[in-house]
């Protein structure tokens, strides 16, 4: 054992590895079906080796500094090129509802821990440490971070750098751990707690925008192009209706929007639909449409169905659009299909990596993603019309991206100005995510700049900076955490912690419940939204059985992300 640690302390890379790769599967590890979560499962394993280390043997695992600054700024500008589009639409629209949720929760929030760190006298750093803790955002662990190392904050006489670190980790710890279990808690039963069935709330949702559709992967994940069974087919029908005669593909698609023409063959002559043919008497049209449609309207209003391959042979393609152009904002799916959906069918609609339910009347946002099934050209026409890309399988590299981003965030985070005498800067970590925001809102706009960026790729840079950055400051801090857990300083943090995590979204829950009448399962997304919790967001859908709270994460969920972070940074910088 002695010969481990001695190999930890020569080698920090070994030790940054070994945190996540025993930190993983600890956080994934679940309980009744909650889990700690690989970012506390790393810190945890990271501070018991650091700690063990130091106590037992005297040794002090030292991670460079850089390495922390860098994975942080992956890891934030990650953060923004996923929140970036929703964050802009949402305070540019009608959702102020789900703004004001926001802003209560983030700004009660603060409000109890800085006023309950005063009242229970804890030292500097705990406040900052309780914030990111019971909001269960672990960067602000890193904006506190960065308010200390460049100098905004000014240590008290007596205390040292890595001592206020210590206590920002273990006001982070306990808080974070009560409050992960107890937000999904009270998200599940606050319908239940008010006399509101649930179920039924969800099914009131559902009836609202109508009904709903299956489970699809995540956009840019493994196999998110697979078609799998489409309710669409391909039928031949001759053209024996006199009204029909004479009108234009894009006509009959306007009046018809649920099918399209996508081939006329005409003797020996195939014509795509991409040309607009004008229909003749005797043509045998290819028509592309939900099996419903074909069944019950295809010999009625067209003609007699005939066997004509020519007329059928239509390729077929599942591509990732992303909505970039704004004038579409706040239509109904059923609208939007109607002006850009000739020849596709919408398979499924996903918003900041949630799906939402594929129902007409779901309203669409900038920035969100629309799975659609058709020919590929019909598939490109409908892209270009919506100002985004159509991607089957993601081939654009992020490293130019990446580099800039964090070239810019770094130089505008140093700059700072004073206020009442308090030096304030943006910071680099919060830098990059600005960085990252604006990078997110300009590439879902304009396929010039790269397209909408990879899931997979945004995700493994938020995972693994993240986790990287917590497993650094484990191993700085964890010979000192032993000095913030004092007397009755663990009950204080967990009173505090818990209070933060549950008064500031029951108090959005009113808000919402009695003085905006808002539907009980969407309010309670909107309050797992402005919590950020999306354990507590999927807890609302078990509950009321329903998908219908997705609607009302997001919005929240973009705000309260950029929020927090500054006024975790101004709690450190005050605190």
């Amino acid at each position: 054992m002695e010969f481990l640690f001695h190999y930890l302390a020569a080698n920090p890379f070994v030790f940054l590895f070994l945190s996540l790769a025993i930190g993983y599967p600890l956080g994934s590890l679940s309980l009744k079906g909650v889990s700690l979560g690989t970012t506390a499962g790393t810190l945890v394993v990271g501070v018991l080796l650091a700690l063990a280390s130091y106590s037992i043997y005297g040794l002090k695992i030292a991670e460079p500094g850089l390495v922390s600054d860098i994975f942080l700024m992956m890891f934030m500008y990650a953060i923004g090129m996923k929140v970036g589009p929703q964050f802009f639409s949402g305070l540019a629209r009608g959702g102020i509802d789900f703004v004001v949720i926001g802003l209560i929760v983030v700004f009660s929030n603060f409000a109890i821990v800085m006023l309950g760190a005063k009242m229970l006298g804890l030292e500097p750093g705990y406040a900052a440490g309780i914030i990111s803790g019971s909001y269960t955002v672990t960067a602000v662990m890193g904006v506190a971070q960065s308010a200390i190392d460049s100098g905004a904050f000014k240590i008290p006489a007596g205390m040292t750098a890595d001592h206020i670190s210590a206590n920002i980790a273990a006001g982070y710890a306990i808080s974070y751990v009560l409050s992960t279990v107890l937000i999904i808690l009270l998200i599940k039963y606050l319908p239940a707690m008010f006399g509101i069935d649930p179920v039924k709330a969800g099914k009131d949702a559902e009836a609202e925008f109508s009904t709903g559709g299956d489970n699809e992967k995540l956009p840019s994940t493994f196999g998110f192009s697979d078609s799998g069974i489409l309710p669409i087919d391909v039928r031949a029908y001759q053209v024996t209706h006199e009204e029909l005669v004479g009108q234009t593909v894009n006509d009959l698609f306007q009046q018809f929007p649920d099918a399209a023409i996508l081939k006329v063959v005409r003797g020996d002559q195939v014509i795509d639909a991409a040309d607009n043919p004008t229909l003749q008497m005797g043509d045998i049209i290819g028509i592309r449409g939900e099996y419903r449609v074909l069944i019950a309207e295809g010999e009625t209003d067209i003609g007699n169905e005939v066997d004509e391959p020519r007329a059928r042979n239509v390729d077929i393609e599942v591509a990732d659009i992303h909505l970039g152009k704004s004038i579409h904002a706040g239509k109904a799916l059923s609208e939007l299909h109607g002006d850009v959906g000739f020849g596709v069918y919408f398979k499924a609609l996903f918003r900041q990596g949630h799906q939402l339910p594929l129902l007409p009347q779901t309203q669409v946002e900038v920035g969100d993603v629309i799975r659609v099934a058709g020919s590929k050209w019909c598939v490109d026409q409908t892209a270009k019309k919506l100002n985004g890309v159509a991607i089957v399988e993601s081939t654009v590299t992020e490293t130019f991206y990446l580099a800039l981003a964090l070239l810019i965030g770094y130089v505008c985070g140093h700059f700072s100005v004073s206020i009442m005498g308090i030096p304030f800067a943006l910071g680099t970590s919060a830098g990059c995510m600005l960085t990252g925001i604006i990078f997110s809102f300009l590439r879902t706009r304009n396929p010039t700049f790269g397209g909408p960026m990879s899931e997979g790729a945004r995700s493994f840079l938020q995972d693994i900076g993240l986790n990287l950055f917590v497993a650094v400051l484990a191993a700085n801090v964890g010979p000192k955490i032993l000095e913030s857990f004092q007397g009755t300083i663990v009950i204080k943090i967990a009173l505090l912690g818990v209070t933060a995590a549950l008064v500031p979204p029951l108090l959005a829950w009113l808000y919402g419940l009695y003085i905006r009448k808002m539907n009980p399962a969407i309010l309670a997304g909107a309050c797992a939204g402005g919590r950020n919790s999306t354990p507590a967001m999927k807890g609302a859908q078990d509950a009321t059985q329903s998908d219908m709270p997705a609607i009302g994460y997001p919005v929240p969920y973009a705000l309260t992300s950029v929020i927090v972070l500054i006024l975790g940074y101004i709690a450190m910088v005050i605190g």
